[in-house]
């Protein structure tokens, strides 16, 4: 149990480790464990359109698909190009001795190589978070939006694998992070306050 207790303790300091998209106009995105947890749900809701038979394995394959970083750190399309990072002895080395040991290290494995539908739906969650967080970056003024606009077009067009996260995709650039709480159920729209 000691090792599951000192992986539990790993996973927690996820929340410490800064994704490096921060690093452009210094904006405040996301930390690894918001990001995994947007990628879980995002994960979810795909599986559920593309009608996957393995809602379980999808969640699991969401919940490690980043894990590493907690030991190799964040890496973007910029440091991508001269960052090496071993991932695979990350993951190895987090679960060794654990009881989600192989069973992680499989699906781990699965996601990168991209081939089934659900690492494919977890992929597709991965690179749709980007633009969710890109969304709410311009509803506070952040430029990046419109400056990532071409290359956010082109993964959309090219990366994405599902055509529900293709369909999420087009639909996400015309919405506004605020709809959620200022057009739902709340004390203006159908309580005390309403008109």
């Amino acid at each position: 149990m000691q090792n599951d207790i000192n992986l539990l303790y790993e996973m927690g300091s996820l929340r410490f480790i800064q994704r490096t998209w921060r690093q452009f106009l210094n904006l405040s995105f996301a930390n690894l464990a918001e990001h995994t947890l947007r990628v879980v749900w995002i994960s979810l809701i795909l599986a559920r359109h593309e009608k996957a038979e393995n809602i379980e394995k999808v969640v699991k394959m969401a919940l490690i698909h980043d894990v590493s970083e907690g030991r190799t750190g964040d890496a973007n399309y910029l440091t991508r190009e001269y960052v090496v990072r071993n991932e695979e002895k990350a993951i190895t080395d987090m679960l060794k001795d654990t009881s989600l040991a192989p069973e992680f290290i499989d699906l781990w494995k699965e996601y990168e190589k991209h081939d089934s539908i659900e690492a494919q739906i977890v992929k597709d969650a991965d690179n749709l978070d980007v633009d969710f967080e890109l969304q709410e970056q311009k509803a506070r003024g952040g430029v990046l939006n419109d400056k990532w606009k071409d290359m956010r077009e082109y993964v959309s067009e090219n990366k994405l694998y599902t055509e529900s996260a293709k369909k999420l995709w087009k639909d996400l650039q015309g919405s506004d992070p605020n709809d959620w709480h200022m057009k739902g159920q709340n004390r203006y729209t159908s309580g005390d306050w309403k008109r």
